[in-house]
Parts: C-alpha cells; structure tokens; sequence
C-alpha cells in the first residue's frame, strides 16, 4: 500500500497524518469523502474524453443522427466512471485527503 501511496504522490508522512485524520472522522463522514472524491475525478475523466468523441463520425447506416448526439454525452460519462472506478489516475485519491484536511480544518 506505501508504494501505490507514494507512486500516488503521497509520502509516508503524508500517509501517517491522512490516517490519523480518518481515525478523528466520523466513518459516514469518510465515505462521503471518498465518494466525493471519485465523484469529481469521474467528471474530470468525462470532461478530459469528451474532446477525443466530438471528431468521431458515425455511419448513418448504423446510428448517427439526434439520437447519438443525445446519448453520447452519456456514453463519455461512464467511461469516466469506468476510469475511476478501475482505479483511475490517482485524482480522487488526493481530492479525498484535501478534503479530509479541509474537514478536519472547519472543525479543528
């Protein structure tokens, strides 16, 4: 777990005080945080694939249309979910132990 936290960009001491933080916090509380967390990277994933499906041309024969444009959005929208929930790039992971601090910070 140390080397996938520090690959992450979190040092030890990084690790220590996060743990220490989510031992002061409520557990509800900390799976709101962490839900939050892949929440945004989810939209941060969709938002970056986004762009890479606007130049893709559909074949009228098999879709194409309103319909598709409707439903791509969607379409991006679960990658991004996918991403992250696959383990995504390591956003939600440094989101969640800001907000652990800012949490601890409004209430410390």
């Amino acid at each position: 777990m140390v080397e996938r936290a520090q690959a992450a960009g979190f040092g030890v001491r990084t690790l220590a005080k996060i743990s220490d933080l989510e031992a002061k916090t409520d557990p509800a509380k900390l799976a709101q945080l962490r839900k939050s967390a892949n929440e945004f990277e989810s939209q941060f994933v969709s938002q970056m694939l986004s762009p890479m499906f606007e130049g893709i041309q559909t074949d009228e024969t098999f879709g194409g249309g309103r319909g598709e444009e409707m439903f791509r959005p969607m379409l991006v929208e679960q990658f991004g979910k996918q991403i992250t929930q696959r383990g995504g790039f390591g956003i939600a992971k440094q989101v969640y132990a800001e907000l652990l601090r800012a949490q601890e910070a409004s209430h410390g």
